[in-house]
């Protein structure tokens, strides 16, 4: 399989199928972001075409030595935050979306449903700025690093960010009736 620097190459050269392959690779991992940013499936799948034909019109932006999954996570992110600055609303969740994991007993699987819903919602209730780091740290995993640059801010903003993430969360879950330390559960 061709390198992303490659398949951007071809993509530039007038090659439609190399975009194809590049918007394959990356379909699921830009779902998954848009939809924990937004809590909702239909607009995450609305905002991930809107990335792809933002990134192909974009292209010829970005640095061949650069690492094109940051470029795309940082459009993405960057996208979805605008847009939910734009339609200013809070997202909500159905209980449909919350899985449980399996458990042994009713009464375990209602209360770590219950935690789930909790942490799900306060996680939505911290602002955007902090929202997104929090789930590319967390979630997605990405290091400071890597978050530093599909955000395109400094290092230490990241840390801030996440910082004051974790206290948000930590006081909402309190008030909650949910730990801290139950978000691994999510």
């Amino acid at each position: 399989m061709q390198d992303d620097t490659e398949l951007v190459r071809l993509v530039l050269a007038g090659n439609q199928q190399a975009y194809a392959r590049l918007v394959d690779k990356y379909k699921g991992k830009i779902f998954a972001l848009l939809y924990r940013m937004t809590g909702q499936a239909q607009d995450a799948q609305d905002l991930a075409q809107e990335v792809f034909t933002k990134a192909y019109f974009q292209l010829e932006k970005f640095q061949p030595d650069g690492n094109f999954s940051a470029w795309l996570y940082r459009i993405a992110a960057n996208h979805c935050l605008d847009e939910l600055r734009r339609r200013k609303r809070t997202v909500k969740t159905t209980d449909e979306e919350v899985e449980l994991i399996d458990t042994e007993t009713p009464e375990e699987a209602f209360l770590q449903k219950e935690t789930q819903q909790v942490i799900l919602r306060q996680i939505r209730e911290l602002d955007e700025e902090y929202r997104s780091v929090f789930i590319l740290r967390y979630i997605d995993q990405l290091s400071y690093r890597e978050i530093s640059e599909t955000m395109a801010i400094p290092l230490t903003t990241v840390q801030m960010r996440l910082h004051r993430a974790r206290k948000k969360l930590r006081e909402g879950l309190e008030k909650g009736g949910a730990s801290y330390y139950e978000m691994s559960q999510i």
